[in-house]
């Protein structure tokens, strides 16, 4: 596990913030000649704004970043549809301001918060994560964002308070896939982790990526990144923050327990039930047949700061 202060790190490896800031320039030319579509970018993500934040001390830098195209396009959002192009291609019905998040349940000061006020009076942070998907591909973004703990502490937990809850949005004139006969999963999408997961450094509430707000398929405005777990434990869109005593029921795992678990640490050492997670296969470095897969790193490479969180736990049980 390689995390290098800001003073170790050679430029080379440092994508300069003027580089993808110029996206923004390149994105209105692109929508003002019609070429959005065939770079496989919406039209208003032109008017996406930039976002301060100093890169922190805990990203992780020595690799590629997946590049903007593929973190925008390949995605798992399913109220938008179950294909990986489809939130890129249904999200812009979303509509993101105002947005509230409720924080309530074991807590002194519960209260709801409007999302642009928490960003506002958040320090930000750009974090370089590794992200690793339970179907075996992975990815390498730069969130910006700020720790989840700062919420956390503000409304004061409760000593009865051992796991955090999570609801997105239910808004089915907005999420295609909330509506209609077919529904691919039960509303509200429901996450869960435990308390002092959740106050751990490294969980971010993001609000942006390659250093401007969210776009909304990545899960605008605020969503949640839990780096050492696999991708759908950093739950999108959210609109509620509960503070329980009991383990929250969570969509994945009340969908089917014996394939998705309420951990979800990355774990290549247990498979899933359809597929080995020895292997993944990081976005942007090729496709077909011969595509290069790399070793998948247990705690997806962050063992060595989390994995004191589950000293003595069978971590096969407590998939």
């Amino acid at each position: 596990m390689l995390i290098k202060r800001p003073s170790d790190i050679a430029p080379s490896e440092i994508t300069p913030r003027g580089v993808y800031l110029r996206r923004r320039e390149l994105l209105a030319g692109a929508v003002s000649l019609g070429l959005a579509a065939a770079v496989g970018l919406r039209a208003d993500d032109a008017d996406a704004a930039p976002l301060p934040g100093a890169r922190s001390p805990l990203s992780t830098t020595d690799e590629t970043l997946t590049p903007l195209r593929d973190v925008t396009t390949y995605n798992n959002f399913y109220e938008f549809g179950t294909d990986k192009g489809d939130p890129a291609k249904n999200a812009h019905t979303l509509t993101t301001r105002p947005w509230k998040v409720k924080v309530d349940g074991l807590v002194a000061k519960p209260g709801e918060y409007d999302a642009d006020d928490l960003i506002k009076s958040a320090q930000l942070e750009e974090r370089i994560y590794r992200m690793r998907c339970v179907e075996g591909w992975s990815m390498v973004i730069p969130w910006v964002g700020f720790p989840l703990s700062e919420v956390l502490k503000r409304v004061e937990p409760q000593g009865s308070a051992k796991y955090v809850a999570f609801e997105t949005l239910v808004r089915p004139s907005e999420m295609p896939a909330q509506r209609g006969f077919f529904q691919p999963l039960p509303w509200p999408y429901v996450e869960g982790l435990r308390l002092d997961e959740a106050m751990h450094p490294l969980t971010i509430l993001a609000v942006g990526l390659y250093g401007e707000t969210l776009p909304n398929q990545n899960g605008a405005p605020i969503r949640l990144v839990v780096p050492w777990k696999y991708g759908f434990k950093s739950i999108k869109s959210i609109v509620r923050m509960s503070l329980v005593e009991n383990e929250p029921p969570i969509t994945w795992k009340s969908q089917n327990a014996r394939e998705y678990g309420f951990y979800s640490n990355v774990n290549p050492a247990v498979d899933h039930p359809r597929w080995s997670q020895a292997t993944e296969r990081r976005i942007g470095e090729g496709s077909g047949l011969f595509v290069r897969r790399r070793p998948t790193l247990p705690f997806n490479g962050y063992g060595e700061q989390v994995a004191s969180l589950y000293a003595g736990m069978d971590l096969r049980a407590n998939y």
